[in-house]
């Protein structure tokens, strides 16, 4: 059964911290860090930020759910998770990882500056 773009909304902002934001006049989830998904238009397909490693461990596992995206921003990671061949399952373990990549990084704590 495909996933609705209301699905979608659903879980994202589910996730911890995440929030819609409009970006390209599209709807995109975000943490404070940065966007971690948006959906297109259409409302079939979801574009999911990946790193390479992440990208390529989801197409290769779900070959018909998910392919890089075409041009430079495939190469950075951008990946289509097509919302009409998606179990929700998999599209939510998709999701999250997004998510957890976007996430803001634990700041590491200062040292005190060394005394002479």
């Amino acid at each position: 059964m495909a996933i609705t773009k209301a699905r979608v909304r659903t879980l994202a902002l589910a996730l911890e911290g995440a929030s819609e934001v409009v970006h390209v006049d599209r709807p995109a989830f975000r943490t404070t860090r940065k966007i971690f998904a948006t959906v297109p238009p259409d409302s079939q397909s979801v574009n999911l930020m990946f790193d390479v490693a992440t990208q390529e461990f989801f197409c290769e596992q779900a070959p018909d759910v998910f392919s890089v995206m075409s041009g430079g921003w495939g190469r950075m990671g951008i990946t289509v998770c097509d919302l009409k061949a998606a179990d929700e399952a998999t599209f939510l373990s998709a999701l999250k990882a997004a998510h957890v990549l976007a996430k803001p990084t634990p700041k590491k704590p200062q040292r005190a500056p060394k005394r002479s």
